[in-house]
């Protein structure tokens, strides 16, 4: 028997098309995924909202023209808000000056999830094992997710993603090279392999997922506009622009982009999102 039901199963597949949310987990509880590896998870509902089980985000990086140092943050478009970073990046790519649209081109806007995931088998991290983590990662994996909660796999595994019982599935994800870039199209739900798990320690896990809204902090639009002149035009209170005109200080919102965030630390798998949706 398993403390997740299917109450708690059609809340996420309910918040699944729409992600609103804000903010006390830590980057340091974001699993690392390397090329190479093949770890092996239980995706984890968020028990005390499951409607929160995902977390669906946007976020630009890039290298700083001022410093050289990755620099990212979150979209607040991930919240339906005006974004000075999006908008400018927006206004530049069309009307701007073939100069100007290359170097804006260097400003990412990735699209993520994250998921809380009690981890099984970890071989090059062996220190997650039995833990619970974040997981964070691009449209190959929620695709396969995706597909297993609402599309073509749900028949075989539905809810049983998200079972920590006998009934559970594993989620198996491998991290290849193709090229230059990882790629995660091999990774599938299996059921082989249980996971041998007293109700108490299942309702332990469970209660042990984080909030994944708390997990980044929202810079406020006067932030942006502050971030976006000193590490893309390199101005600050004493010197000039380097290039192009000020940051207008309002415009209309850009049009969000098909393409999003990545915010952490991990940019090469922020850049699989870049091939062609792969």
């Amino acid at each position: 028997m398993s403390t997740f039901n299917t109450s708690m199963f059609q809340s996420i597949k309910d918040a699944l098309a729409s992600s609103d949310s804000k903010g006390s987990a830590t980057f340091n509880e974001i699993m690392q995924t390397k090329v190479g590896n093949t770890f092996t998870v239980r995706l984890l509902p968020f028990a005390k909202d499951p409607s929160k089980t995902f977390f669906h985000y946007y976020n630009h990086g890039w290298n700083s023209f001022a410093t050289g140092q990755y620099v990212q943050t979150l979209s607040p478009q991930t919240f339906g808000e005006r974004d000075p970073i999006a908008e400018e990046r927006f206004k530049v790519l069309r009307t701007g000056s073939e100069e100007e649209k290359e170097k804006m081109s260097a400003v990412r806007r990735l699209e993520k999830w994250l998921v809380n995931v009690y981890v099984i088998d970890d071989p090059v991290n062996p220190d997650n094992n039995g833990k619970v983590k974040i997981l964070r990662y691009g449209k190959q994996l929620q695709k396969i997710i995706t597909e297993a909660i609402e599309g073509e796999d749900a028949e075989e595994f539905g809810p049983r993603i998200f079972d920590l019982g006998s009934d559970g599935v594993n989620f198996k994800i491998k991290v290849e090279q193709q090229g230059d870039f990882p790629t995660y199209v091999s990774s599938r739900f299996t059921s082989a392999g249980k996971v041998d798990l007293s109700e108490d320690q299942q309702k332990d896990i469970y209660e042990g997922a984080f909030d994944l809204t708390e997990v980044f902090t929202l810079k406020s639009y006067d932030e942006l506009k502050d971030m976006l002149n000193e590490h893309y035009y390199c101005r600050t209170e004493d010197s000039t622009p380097e290039t192009s005109a000020p940051v207008p200080a309002d415009t209309t919102p850009a049009e969000p982009e098909p393409v999003a965030v990545s915010s952490n630390d991990n940019i090469e798998e922020d850049i699989d999102d870049l091939l062609k949706d792969l």
